[in-house]
């Protein structure tokens, strides 16, 4: 039942799977992506207003108060819903979060710990700057380096917690940068899903293509699978590629059986008739479905194959 619908001439179940497939690829990217930063973010900011009770209790100056005051409240505004975070369904406790808007909040949670810094106590210093000591120890790039060498010249608490503000701002800037990196990629991740949605749809209506595109996304998506399972690869596998790969993988298929036409036509007959009868064009069967798992499974195929067919083509 469910491949006739996929399968049949209803443009419908096509433009289903996409729009399934988008909600998806969106929840995953405010849910399973930025929900895990943002209760971090939680714990920390509960962490810090506890600090900053306690930095108040042993400090009883106005300016030390007046500070504490202020950074209290700037955290309590990152914890209330609306700020960092809003519900889609407050009912299922369904959480969205805002990629762009957790990197802020994480900005300001840095600029509030290192104003409490400059009102730690003396044995907080020291035990702070010890902790960077051995936290930029190894491996040492040239920032840890200059941290490093800034430390060890300090002679007073005084200049230890100068260098300690200073060397947080830009360790806190760094970490700032790789977010907005990471967050950057996400965003041009979700950009090429809608793009390559549409594509799927225009194609899989347009030519009627959709066994085929549906056998090359179950090998994008069996690619990074298989290769997360595999004990002997340690890589980090990214956001952006596990969303990607069974688009990739659905729109490497067709184009890939269209290059097996190509280069299985007579006039070149690069491949033979057994790619010929079993490529763009053709009634899909086994084996054409085969080479639509192998096209999603593997871009390099793909990209091999492109490779021949542009060194056959005489300009």
């Amino acid at each position: 039942m469910m491949w006739a619908a996929i399968t049949g001439s209803e443009p419908w179940s096509l433009a289903a799977i996409c729009g399934c497939y988008l909600v998806l690829v969106y929840v995953t990217n405010r849910g399973l992506i930025a929900a895990p930063g943002y209760r971090l973010l939680l714990g920390r900011i509960r962490d810090r207003k506890a600090h900053a009770t306690i930095i108040k209790a042993a400090d009883d100056r106005p300016e030390c108060v007046k500070v504490v005051e202020a950074v209290t409240a700037r955290l309590e505004d990152l914890e209330r819903p609306g700020t960092v975070v809003w519900r889609l369904l407050p009912r299922a406790g369904v959480i969205a979060v805002p990629l762009s808007k957790l990197a802020a909040a994480w900005s300001v949670l840095y600029h509030a710990e290192r104003l409490l810094l400059g009102f730690e106590s003396d044995e907080g210093v020291a035990a702070q700057a010890q902790a960077l000591r051995l936290r930029v120890a190894e491996p040492m790039d040239t920032t840890d380096q200059q941290v490093r060498a800034a430390l060890d010249e300090a002679q007073t608490i005084a200049d230890l917690r100068a260098v300690l503000i200073a060397a947080h701002e830009q360790l806190d800037q760094r970490r700032l940068a790789e977010l907005e990196r990471e967050y950057e990629q996400h965003r041009v991740a979700l950009w090429l899903t809608a793009v390559g949605l549409g594509a799927i749809l225009l194609i899989g209506i347009s030519f009627d293509v959709r066994p085929i595109m549906l056998f090359g996304a179950l090998g994008g998506f069996l690619s990074p699978a298989t290769a997360v399972m595999r004990s002997a690869d340690k890589r980090d596998r990214s956001w952006g590629v596990l969303v990607l790969a069974p688009i990739g993988g659905s729109l490497a298929a067709v184009g890939g059986l269209l290059l097996v036409r190509m280069l299985s036509d007579p006039g070149l007959n690069l491949l033979g008739s057994v790619f010929q009868q079993n490529s763009w064009g053709t009634p899909p069967g086994p084996f054409a479905y085969a080479l639509a798992l192998l096209f999603g499974f593997s871009g390099t195929l793909f990209s091999r194959l492109a490779v021949t067919a542009t060194k056959n083509i005489s300009l």
